[in-house]
């Protein structure tokens, strides 16, 4: 009895769970919520479901996800909830946490799914405006002057989920430079140095561990970008990178967010820029699109073979007092986005319920006040949703993939 309980959890594990659904709520237009594919087909989507695919299936292969937004995603509810959702398709295929940041030392929030703590003094920058300093993938930079600064990035537990583990790293890649030496700071006092790497430092820790306190020697200073945390073989990656306020302007500021992109070379980018590009009375659709081609073509230098996914934007209204009349508008700028780089498009804005939906979703508990926002529970919910658009294209393949046909079917961008 024992080997057949044993058998059918172990079955459970490996198992894409296609079945998915989400409870029916009458805020939801559950028609629109699909992955859509404006331009007819997207290779570079399908090459990345075909990646997920095996690693699913065999557990091989490394699958890397990157978010990238405002507050929606600085937040970290909604990309951590997704994040969760998709490790739920196999037991232990979690590849390591990824792009962090000790946030608290720049004086904001820190992502729901880990902390972070520091000491001494930082200065900060963001992507907000122009800096003096270059910024990398995470729009946010802290620059230590001495070596009373130090940063920790703890990871939270997940949410309690059947079977599921915490997050562990053995490798952390500290993206920056400067003329101090970062260092990390292990149990017992002792000190790890890393290995200077092309704009960042790696180590190699000997334990696996969730947290990571990071000191430095020497004089001078050092501008520290982010972290990545990771671990040895394969496994799936997300990664979220959200400034509150952040507009496709303000990532076009981060001369270094390429180079970074590089480093990550993410298999999906999931685009949720837009909301407060509309705020001001001087939005413009056509200067809209033209920053959002050059954030594509520094997506596709990185990683030619990269899907792409517009999220759109939420209903969202203007101090809290009437809906934004420019976000229909946006929703087909992202349309066209989508067919011009074969990408494909999730109709956030027709998902909620469309115009003026954002108060039924704050009269439920859902969002925030501002009617810009929601709640940890609403982000959670649109997880979900955002979850099952995926699971409905996602059809289970033979785990013997040809690794030929990854290269196959390259993905065009038209100017």
């Amino acid at each position: 009895m024992k080997r057949l309980i044993l058998s059918i959890l172990l079955l459970v594990c490996v198992l894409p769970l296609g079945g998915r659904r989400v409870p029916y709520s009458p805020l939801v237009q559950f028609q629109y919520n699909v992955l859509e594919r404006p331009a007819g087909s997207s290779p570079a989507f399908d090459i990345f479901l075909r990646k997920l695919d095996t690693l699913v299936n065999t557990g091989g292969g490394s699958v890397r996800v990157l978010h990238v937004g405002g507050s929606h995603v600085q937040g970290g509810s909604w990309s951590n909830r997704l994040r969760q959702n998709f490790l739920s398709l196999r037991y232990g295929m979690d590849g390591g946490r990824g792009l962090v940041f000790p946030y608290s030392a720049a004086m904001t929030n820190t992502p729901s799914g880990y902390s972070s703590s520091f000491s001494g003094n930082w200065e900060s920058f963001n992507c907000l405006k122009n800096q003096e300093v270059e910024l990398g993938l995470t729009g946010v930079a802290v620059m230590a002057r001495d070596t009373s600064a130090r940063v920790v990035v703890d990871l939270l537990p997940r949410e309690a989920h059947l079977m599921q583990q915490r997050y562990t790293f053995r490798r952390v890649e500290v993206l920056g430079e400067g003329e101090m030496q970062p260092v990390l700071l292990l149990q017992g006092r002792d000190t790890l140095r890393g290995d200077a790497v092309q704009g960042r430092f790696h180590f190699d820790l000997p334990f696996y561990t969730d947290w990571v306190s990071l000191a430095f020697e020497g004089k001078g200073r050092f501008l520290l970008r982010g972290l990545y945390l990771d671990k040895p073989g394969d496994g799936f990656t997300y990664s979220e990178t959200g400034i509150n306020g952040a507009a496709t302007q303000s990532w076009l500021r981060c001369t270094r967010w390429e180079d970074d992109l590089r480093f990550v070379k993410p298999d999906l980018v999931i685009f949720s820029i837009g909301i407060n590009d509309i705020q001001g009375n001087d939005f413009d659709v056509d200067r809209f699109k033209a920053r959002y081609r050059e954030l594509i073509l520094h997506v596709r230098h990185a990683n030619p073979y990269c899907a792409i996914l517009f999220t759109g934007i939420n209903d969202s209204w203007r101090k809290g007092k009437q809906p934004n009349e420019h976000t229909a508008a946006v929703q087909q700028a992202f349309r066209e986005l989508a067919r011009e780089c074969a990408g494909v498009f999730w109709d956030w804005y027709q998902v909620m319920g469309g115009y003026g939906s954002m108060a039924r979703w704050q009269e439920a508990g859902l969002a925030q006040a501002d009617k810009i926002h929601f709640t940890p529970a609403g982000y959670r919910f649109l997880a979900d949703l955002l979850f099952d658009a995926f699971m409905d294209c996602y059809t289970p393949r033979s785990p013997f993939l040809n690794p030929a046909d990854e290269d196959r079917g390259a993905p065009s961008f038209r100017k």
